[in-house]
């Protein structure tokens, strides 16, 4: 017999929309669900719909002062409170102080984030932490209910790379990306394909609070390894393109000699190294003022212990 570990029960879950003001599905969702909340309601929980920042929203645009998915760390969380902070950090502590303390036992079980790429990267989960067997089982669950939807799991666990998302302030964070969508567009089958993801993992919990055990499982997992930036010229302007061949195949294997940049004189760059990458985020919009073209990941296999709620 494998052991099975014995999770507390979940109480709190948060839904957030409009981390970036101008990734319009989950707006559009929360907006909807703060009106009528029926759908996302499950028996035992309590389940928030959030607009994280109405500021970005209101404008649609990404942020205002500087990205709200990237200042939730403990140093900006504990800033003395003034005018001179930054609108999201300012909004980070309002939103920690409602939905945490971060890393306290007080905060929200779980968050969902809900994000639109530009990238051709369908339905995507986004990970923090690879020995969280609560997370995997769940993104197993959402997966196998999805299918033959593809649903790919998106490792950000790296030293140097992961960053303070907005969603960390959880216990268990999860981070929903669907694309591809313009920024400051709605799609239909987007939005039917994010909705189906949260209907999916509030069925897991649900079932999860009700007592039901998760066999152990694995998953199939793309951890980040590095970002790669647009090849620029002496005054750091972007000199070539994403090559037609790379464009809209995230997910798709990417081996070295594969061309992935192209100049406006015909010259191709192509990937350097001796491993077969996979690549995410190709082309982002946001991504550009990061100096981010893409990010380079590696493919592995996740596995989790059986789970059960200690509620029964």
């Amino acid at each position: 017999m494998t052991s099975c570990v014995a999770e507390e029960p979940i109480k709190k879950i948060a839904i957030f929309g409009g981390t970036h003001g101008n990734e319009l599905t989950g707006v559009f969702l929360v907006t909807h669900w703060l009106k009528n909340g029926a759908e996302i309601q499950r028996k035992g929980l309590e389940v928030k719909p959030f607009i994280t920042n109405p500021r970005a929203v209101e404008k649609c645009a990404r942020y205002i002062d500087c990205d709200l998915n990237r200042v939730f760390n403990l140093e900006n969380l504990s800033k003395e409170l003034s005018e001179d902070l930054p609108y999201e950090v300012r909004r980070a502590q309002e939103i920690n102080h409602l939905f945490g303390p971060k890393n306290s036992d007080n905060s929200y079980d779980v968050v969902f984030d809900l994000h639109n790429t530009t990238s051709n990267m369908g339905c995507t989960l986004i990970l923090e932490d690879s020995r969280n067997d609560f997370l995997i089982q769940m993104f197993h669950y959402i997966k196998a209910s999805l299918a033959p939807l593809p649903c790919y799991v998106y490792l950000i666990e790296h030293p140097s790379l992961k960053y303070s998302t907005t969603r960390s302030i959880a216990k268990y964070p999860v981070g929903i990306e669907v694309g591809p969508q313009p920024q400051g567009v709605l799609r239909a089958d987007i939005l039917d394909q994010m909705r189906r993801m949260i209907k999916h993992a509030l069925d897991f919990i649900h079932h999860f609070n009700e007592g039901k055990e998760f066999p152990s499982c694995a998953i199939e997992v793309y951890k980040i390894m590095e970002k790669v930036d647009y090849p620029r010229n002496e005054s750091g302007e972007v000199d070539a393109v994403i090559h037609p061949n790379l464009q809209d195949q995230d997910w798709k294997p990417l081996h070295p000699g594969d061309p992935v940049f192209v100049s406006l004189d015909g010259k191709i760059i192509t990937l350097g190294g001796d491993c077969t990458v996979y690549p995410v985020f190709v082309n982002e919009a946001a991504y550009y003022e990061k100096k981010e073209a893409f990010a380079k990941t590696t493919k592995l296999t996740l596995s989790a212990k059986s789970i059960r709620s200690t509620f029964h």
